[in-house]
């Protein structure tokens, strides 16, 4: 029997989501060591993606194979036994052939950034200190992203794909001055690793003046080079959204929805 388990997380204090023989306390180990407590055997699981060391999910899927269904409240189980940083929304029977990754239609991410010093958005925004920004420019350069189909040259490991294309269907920059935040939110069918991050650095730039709107174009279109490639801070980036042809997740509990207030 599968089940997709929907669930969010601080990445705060982790390594990222997926686990690996050289890295250790991962969002994935975590959950597979307290289900493998909850059954007392092995188990394990599956993600709908990759996130990196810092990075939130407040909409996030797994798929978990068991043998039978189980007699007891699992989602309270979970929740008891699992850290405050990560919390369980709902359990969902699906089939053997639905799958939490490959069958994703589409997947958002929402960047927050702000530049007046804040003590509750401190692990959920990104703090840009007194950022004198251009939002005009920042929006066209915005509007640039979403006419782009080959995002190699805003990729951290191109060379890990067969190829670099997205398809992105969604791609918005929304400006509150008078809370000095920014939210940056792109929808695609897949992302590269490091895209969305190293899409917002050189928004930045472009809006402090350090590149220009062309310059920005030209990188995009890989007509101009970068010789080392930079990314926006982790702690400001959610997987917000995970969408499937079968399957409506709840967003009840959806932390990006209340940080959206004053920034839709």
């Amino acid at each position: 029997m599968r089940y997709f388990i929907h669930l969010g997380f601080n990445g705060s204090d982790y390594s990222g989501w997926q686990k690996q023989n050289t890295t250790t306390n991962t969002v994935q180990e975590v959950i597979e060591n307290t289900l493998t407590k909850i059954f007392k055997k092995n188990i394990s699981i599956y993600g709908c993606g990759r996130t990196d060391a810092g990075v939130h999910a407040s909409q996030y899927v797994i798929q978990v194979n068991l043998d039978e269904a189980p007699t007891f409240d699992l989602k309270f189980r979970m929740n008891k036994n699992l850290p405050n940083s990560i919390a369980v929304f709902e359990i969902i029977e699906v089939t053997v052939e639905q799958h939490c990754r490959y069958h994703a239609t589409a997947r958002s991410y929402d960047y927050f950034i702000h530049w007046h010093k804040n003590q509750l958005l401190h692990n959920n925004s990104s703090f840009y200190q007194d950022y004198k920004l251009d939002f005009d420019v920042m929006k066209q350069a915005t509007a640039l992203i979403l006419e782009t189909k080959n995002f190699k040259a805003f990729c951290k490991q191109p060379d890990l794909y067969d190829n670099t294309y997205c398809n992105i269907t969604d791609c918005q920059l929304y400006i509150n001055e008078a809370q000095g935040r920014i939210r940056f939110s792109i929808t695609s069918n897949r992302f590269l690793r490091g895209m969305v991050r190293i899409c917002v650095y050189y928004l930045l730039e472009v809006g402090r003046g350090k590149i220009t709107l062309e310059e920005f174009r030209q990188i995009l279109n890989q007509e101009k080079e970068l010789k080392v490639t930079y990314a926006a801070h982790a702690n400001g980036l959610f997987l917000s959204k995970v969408e499937y042809p079968f399957l409506e997740l709840d967003s009840t509990h959806n932390l990006v929805n209340m940080l959206r207030v004053g920034l839709e």
